[in-house]
């Protein structure tokens, strides 16, 4: 006869067969799992490093072109700090005189189309005064 100890180790010895090929099979898989990640993990690196190079180029170029820019910023702002004070210098000594030149001018226009106007109109006057003698 058959002792169900026996039976009963033989069934658990199979079991623990079976449990340590499927965990063998997992193992396995995920050993392939960790190599294909390896892999990507160094292609990804291969690529990014070059990469990341160009980049520390660009950016030190466009850092000297933007320290170019501020040079250029301040140069228009002195430029411009120096016409606002032309303009103001200007407009202090001739603004003034040109102002009264100006006044002084239209004054006499004004006047002596005036003066015009008035003796035209004297001699419309005297003119139909004349006429009117006449008949």
């Amino acid at each position: 006869m058959v002792d169900i100890g026996n039976v009963i180790g033989l069934i658990f010895a199979v079991f623990f067969a079976l449990a340590m090929l499927g965990l063998t099979y997992v193992f396995l898989r995920l050993s392939r799992t960790i190599d294909a990640l390896t892999k990507t993990v160094s292609e990804l690196t291969a690529t990014t490093v070059p990469l990341l190079g160009e980049v520390t180029g660009t950016v030190t170029q466009v850092n000297s072109e933007l320290v170019r820019v501020d040079a250029i910023t301040a140069n228009v702002q002195s430029i411009s700090g120096n016409v606002s004070a032309l303009t103001s210098l200007f407009a202090a000594t001739l603004g003034s005189p040109v102002v009264k030149v100006a006044a002084f001018s239209y004054g006499v226009r004004n006047a002596a189309s005036k003066r015009s106007a008035k003796d035209i109109e004297k001699r419309v006057k005297a003119e139909i005064k004349a006429e009117n003698k006449k008949r």
